[in-house]
């Protein structure tokens, strides 16, 4: 593809700035430079990865060797074995974000979704700021497109919180990095409480990045995410593929637990969420071997499901 014909990452999120409409930022998501060339076969506008969770005993290439072996084009930054137990944390540098980046590069993966923890709103606003900015900077760093926010538990501290992350999403739009917040319990356990965490800070930069395995585990099972989807109606940008078990349990590969992984996408697509990033988080755990063979499973399954949308 010539130089001309591409579209900037900062070309992406100021357009989508722009004009505020999610399908936009959703059908172009896999033009991005952090995830250009890596689409999936036949053009498909979503893009089925896979998170470094599953290997979480082991150092973060070991997962991303995994990955790459299973058959994803994608790579979702998220827990590891490290003194953060973190890939990417307000405590790296731009230096290993970087090396992190270029590791996932070598091994053809992109990257459209980090998790880099919590940020320390607890001590201030100014320190909560910092700290935010700082993921958003080892984000740009190693190519990432979306930054997952986990939410907070703590009512005292909602507001600051979300003070915080409204205080960058224009700095995050201009490195080309989104914010996403997904259920994750707390006060952000549901697609309401997401939505209303979104129209909190006010910003097109600001989205929800759906989990329907957690609907179900913050519910104890009885919180149908089908149902839950509606409510997120035009704010879906990406979402984590978890499935679950009763009781209480989310270690187990999509496809084999109670989520209709078919009816929520359907839903989530009637509400506008066209194409964009599906990463595997969770699998059924065991050795080396016998979670790549699960990942293989995962992708085999979304590849399916996908195909019927």
């Amino acid at each position: 593809m010539g130089s001309s014909n591409r579209i900037t990452r900062r070309d992406f999120m100021g357009n989508a700035v722009k004009f505020g409409v999610a399908g936009f930022a959703l059908s172009h998501t896999g033009l991005l430079p952090a995830v250009c060339g890596a689409q999936t076969a036949g053009g498909s506008s979503w893009q089925i990865g896979c998170y470094t969770r599953p290997w979480d005993k082991y150092e973060y290439r070991v997962a991303l060797d995994a990955i790459a072996e299973a058959g994803f084009k994608y790579v979702g930054l998220m827990t590891t074995k490290s003194a953060t137990k973190l890939v990417i944390s307000i405590a790296t540098t731009l230096e290993e974000a970087k090396q992190v980046g270029d590791e996932a590069k070598k091994r053809g993966l992109a990257i459209p979704s980090v998790y880099g923890g919590g940020i320390q709103v607890e001590k201030s606003l100014e320190a909560g700021i910092s700290g935010l900015k700082k993921l958003i900077d080892n984000c740009a760093a190693c190519g990432a497109a979306n930054l997952l926010m986990g939410g907070i538990g703590n009512e005292k501290l909602y507001d600051v919180y979300f003070k915080a992350i409204a205080e960058c999403c224009g700095y995050a739009a201009e490195k080309g990095v989104g914010i996403s917040i997904k259920p994750h319990g707390g006060l952000n356990a549901t697609g309401p409480q997401c939505r209303k965490s979104v129209e909190s800070v006010g910003h097109k930069n600001f989205r929800i990045w759906y989990d329907s395995g957690n609907i179900l585990y913050y519910s104890n099972g009885e919180l149908d995410p089908v149902i839950d989807a509606a409510s997120v109606d035009g704010l879906v940008v990406g979402m984590c593929i978890k499935d679950y078990v009763h009781p209480k349990k989310v270690a187990v590969t999509p496809g084999t637990g109670k989520v209709d992984f078919a009816a929520v996408l359907a839903r989530l697509k009637k509400g506008g969420f066209m194409g964009g990033p599906l990463i595997v988080e969770c699998l059924e755990p065991g050795d080396q071997e016998n979670i790549l063979a699960e990942a293989k499973k995962a992708r085999k399954f979304l590849e399916e499901v996908m195909a019927k949308l």
